[in-house]
């Protein structure tokens, strides 16, 4: 009785993060198609494309230890497109949008969030009109590889000192998703410098993101740990443990 009821409210959980992303008229933050010079849009492809590969190669030893795994690298990719897919009003008169990758990589490490990443973003773009297909790699890098790796990096950093994890778990996904738009930031501001130079367009664009991003930031810190805490509560069912989460982690 309790496993059923357990898979009930994994089921309505996985639903409920699925209606969230119903389809509608996008102008959000991802670069849009398009909007990058050429050289810049290969650039980045060029940057993202090694992460990519090596993603590839983790996910696919993930893959093969189970379908308790797949289970739970499937919940991931759900809330990673819900959450990136939501599109809040931002004052400049464009969009800003959480990310959702904080999750996927506390408990998987960066490298396969890099895949989910990756796929989210390709879907958005070809269902959703998020981004696109040519700024794929500029997309990708930014949340897709920057973001992961900065949470994990403070993630570990944190509990290395005895922070606790609800803290360091909260702290990983708040400023994974500030640094997504920092890196979306030097994009832009590398591939528009205009008059001013660099820096000043960088800080430029920077500040605009940071208006709405910021709050948008510490609502996905608390959405990533309420979500960690379900899974940990229904570890049994998804077969889940501090060791197997150390197993899969980078």
């Amino acid at each position: 009785m309790k496993q059923q009821r357990e898979k009930r409210n994994f089921g309505l959980l996985v639903l409920g993060l699925l209606l969230v992303a119903a389809p509608s008229a996008a102008s959000a933050m991802h670069i849009m198609e398009g909007y990058l010079p050429k050289g810049w849009a290969l650039f980045w492809f060029a940057m993202f494309i090694p992460f990519f590969v090596l993603g590839l190669r983790k996910l696919n030893k993930l893959m093969h230890k189970g379908k308790d795994i797949k289970l739970l690298l499937g919940l991931v990719a759900a809330f990673t497109f819900c959450l990136s897919a939501l599109k809040i009003p931002s004052v400049v008169g464009r969009c800003s949008h959480p990310t959702g990758v904080g999750l996927g990589t506390v408990l998987f490490g960066p490298l396969p969030m890099v895949v989910i990443g990756a796929v989210v973003l390709l879907m958005q773009a070809l269902l959703l009109a998020h981004g696109g297909l040519t700024t794929l790699g500029a997309n990708g890098f930014s949340m897709a590889v920057a973001g992961p790796f900065a949470t994990y990096g403070i993630y570990k950093l944190l509990t290395k000192l005895n922070v606790s994890k609800k803290w360091a778990l909260f702290m990983g996904a708040f400023l994974g998703d500030l640094v997504t738009y920092a890196v979306t930031s030097t994009q832009l501001g590398l591939a528009f410098p205009g008059t001013e130079g660099f820096s000043v367009a960088i800080a430029k664009y920077l500040s605009i993101f940071m208006l709405t991003q910021l709050p948008i930031a510490v609502g996905e810190g608390i959405l990533t740990v309420l979500v960690y805490n379900w899974i940990v509560e229904n570890k049994d069912q998804l077969q889940l443990d501090a060791d197997q989460e150390k197993e899969v982690s980078l």
